[in-house]
């Protein structure tokens, strides 16, 4: 059976569980409340709409732990977060090297330009 035609299984079994308990407003209007037969009807249906819906609760617990990745899924995920922020960060690392040496550059020839000036005066 497939998940989504088990869950309509489930909430229809809810369903029919708890439809039969509704009318208790006429039951208490007719004041036939009193009678044993109909607090055993109510009782039982009662227990089947519980059975229902704990049944319902579990398959979607179950639903829930399967959908959950496993230590492995999760440890390999992270790995490959943290290599994707090492490529990043190694990137960001090569780009301000090559900033460095620009300004070494222009430092250096900024300097040759101040001692040859000085130079002639």
């Amino acid at each position: 059976m497939s998940s989504a035609s088990e869950v309509l299984a489930y909430v229809a079994a809810r369903d029919s569980a708890l439809l039969p308990c509704l009318p208790a407003r006429e039951l208490q209007a007719a004041d036939r409340a009193s009678h044993p037969s109909l607090h055993v009807d109510v009782e039982r249906h009662t227990k089947d709409f519980m059975e229902a819906a704990n049944k319902l609760q579990l398959f979607f617990l179950r639903v829930g732990h399967q959908s959950q990745p496993s230590a492995k899924q999760v440890l390999r995920q992270q790995v490959a977060a943290l290599e994707t922020e090492i490529a990043e960060k190694d990137k960001l690392l090569e780009r301000h090297v090559l900033l460095v040496q620009k300004c070494q550059q222009v430092l250096t020839a900024h300097s040759a330009s101040c001692i040859t000036e000085l130079q002639t005066v």
